[in-house]
């Protein structure tokens, strides 16, 4: 097999086997054959093997190639040929060669070195301690690039922080992590390359270098860390004994090592980011739980206020609010820091019981009280006896059923059905809607009576929507609970996810949230769930407005209002809103898409 021997200032003897058709040279990156010249071009030549002569020629016919001392744009190679490119020289043979002793070692050398940085990579991948694995990174380079002593410095808020500092024998030095933050680091992680001092003490750019002089470092290699193209860190090796000891070779190696350490300790990184967002998670979940219940939103706070004052007393209590916002949790909460906590919680929905059954399910029945009765049968006020009865959805009860449900609370008796014996109950009433049973009373679908008995004290839960970063903790407390026990591999949010779940309206409120957070959990096969895994689309999201239709909208919406409370008159709504009256009617003709008029109100309004 043909092969090019390359003799380059500084990097040795480094031989190439040519068996391609056509192979590069040049000082670029992908080409076969890299030439350390700055002076060449990223592709200067191509070698041809047409299956039987191998022919050099130049990329660029005014490109540098001497071949046996003469100047060539092309030529057939032949055994023994010189060929000079640049200030390269390479030896062409037609025939494998064997190597000297020198070269065989330290091309063993650097495939021990490949092998025992492999090994150690694939061994740190699942640690996620990241001050063990910074150490045990340190001990292994430190050790196959000869060093005696090394640094890592990752990047914190843009800033180089020395994490770790160690010599040969594993020891912490304690001194130079003061000291390290020099011209060194600072040229590295401006240039992001790579970066070898073959000696230190006497080189003019950095023999001033604080790590030099503190240390009295003779060589240095610096390596940056780079995951997906950002700076994380760098790599720092030095030793103050031996000038020249780190070569070209050894930085080829550290540098491909570093790449694939990059991704565990951006792992890590990611990890330990995490847990502590989990810690601190705990810690404001501690803060702002109220039992089962999570909240620091002031219309929350505020529900929690008035059930920390009710709960001891045996006041009816409605509470109100959309599907989903955790009614039954407040009625949970109200029982369970009562005098009754030791009794019987029971809830009824009373929209999910077909109305033919509703009232033996709540007061009960005697045998043979309809077909199918063959025994006595308690209903849910006498089991609730001691403790509290939830009528969840009272809005959705029959009329019929209304009466009897207002005749069980002011008596504290209920009659079975087919029975017309009373029996006393002794039980607290809490009941919750999402209809508005005032509206309800007005239109004739609820009687009004029942609705005062109930509404002693109003308990109204915000929409998830108004409650402000409640939904970020809440979203984040269900990652936690779920992702465990779905045995996911799921562990946060990505920025965009948290955008879109503060954004997104949540028509069903708290059991939407959990919902989906449970399905994602359960169906994503990544680290961090975005929108697309939630189920936002971006078509939900309601855009943001600018401020100045923002307020136009407002404006409406308010002027709307104050009309309606004045009956339509469009005068008084002016001189309650403090604007000329004109104001008023022409917002009326907008809104009716009328013509413009003059302005003036009419007669019977000045």
């Amino acid at each position: 097999m043909a092969t090019l021997r390359i003799h380059a200032p500084g990097t040795g003897v480094k031989v190439y086997h040519i068996y391609k058709k056509l192979t590069s040279l040049g000082k670029g990156e992908g080409v076969d054959v890299l030439l350390a010249d700055p002076l060449l071009a990223d592709t200067h030549a191509t070698i041809h093997f047409d299956g039987r002569d191998f022919n050099i020629s130049v990329t660029d016919r005014d490109a540098d190639l001497h071949v046996n001392g003469r100047r060539r744009t092309k030529h057939r190679l032949s055994q023994d040929d010189r060929v000079r490119l640049g200030g390269v020289e390479l030896e062409f043979s037609l025939y494998d060669e064997p190597v000297t002793d020198e070269v065989a070692a330290k091309t063993m050398a650097e495939l021990n070195s490949y092998k025992h940085l492999f090994e150690f990579s694939q061994k740190l991948m699942n640690n996620y301690d990241l001050s063990a694995l910074l150490n045990a990174l340190l001990d292994v380079v430190i050790q196959v690039s000869n060093a005696d002593k090394g640094f890592i410095v990752l990047l914190e808020s843009g800033e180089p922080v020395v994490k770790v500092a160690r010599n040969l024998r594993r020891e912490t030095i304690s001194d130079a992590v003061r000291h390290l933050s020099d011209s060194i680091i600072k040229k590295v992680v401006e240039t992001c390359q790579p970066l070898i001092i073959s000696d230190a003490l006497n080189d003019t750019s950095f023999k001033n270098s604080l790590s030099v002089m503190n240390l009295r470092l003779t060589s240095v290699m610096c390596v940056p860390m780079l995951e997906r193209g950002n700076l994380i860190g760098i790599i720092y090796l030095g030793n103050d004994n031996v000038a020249q000891l780190f070569d070209q070779a050894a930085l080829e190696i550290l540098t491909i090592f570093t790449s694939q350490a990059s991704l565990v300790i951006r792992n890590a990184l990611l990890v330990n980011e995490l847990q502590l967002d989990n810690q601190s998670l705990q810690e404001r979940i501690e803060r702002i739980r109220f039992g089962e219940i999570l909240g620091s939103s002031p219309g929350i706070q505020e529900v929690f206020r008035k059930v920390q004052r009710v709960a001891g007393t045996d006041i009816t209590v409605l509470v109100t609010g959309e599907t989903g916002t955790g009614k039954e949790l407040i009625a949970h909460e109200l029982h369970n820091r009562s005098a009754r906590a030791k009794g019987p919680f029971v809830s009824v929905n009373c929209g999910a019981i077909p109305e033919n059954l509703l009232e033996s399910e709540l007061f009960g029945h005697v045998r043979g009280a309809f077909t199918g009765a063959v025994s006595n049968k308690a209903g849910r006020f006498q089991t609730a006896n001691k403790g509290t009865l939830f009528l969840d959805e009272i809005g959705e009860m029959p009329l019929s059923l209304q009466v009897k449900i207002l005749r069980a609370l002011q008596e504290h008796m209920v009659i079975r059905v087919g029975d017309t014996t009373p029996e006393a109950v002794d039980i607290r009433i809490i009941a919750a809607s999402n209809r508005d049973l005032e509206a309800e009373t007005h239109s004739g679908r609820f009687r009004e009576d029942l609705y005062y008995r109930l509404n002693v004290v109003h308990l109204h839960l915000p929409p998830l929507r108004d409650r402000g970063d409640d939904i970020v903790v809440l979203a984040r407390y269900m990652l936690s609970r779920y992702a465990p026990e779905y045995s996911s591999k799921v562990r946060g949010f990505t920025p965009s996810a948290i955008v879109a779940i503060k954004r997104y309206r949540w028509p069903g409120n708290i059991r939407e949230l959990e919902n989906r957070i449970k399905k994602a959990v359960v169906l994503a096969d990544k680290a961090m769930l975005g929108p697309d895994d939630l189920g936002i689309d971006p078509d939900e999201i309601p855009s943001i407005l600018p401020l100045a239709e923002a307020r136009e909208r407002w404006q409406r919406s308010y002027i709307n209002e104050v009309l309606g409370l004045n009956g339509g008159n469009r005068t008084k709504t002016a001189r309650d809103l403090g604007v000329d009256p004109r104001t008023i009617f022409r917002h009326l003709e907008k809104e009716e898409g009328g013509p413009v008029s003059d302005g003036t109100p009419p007669a019977d309004e000045t």
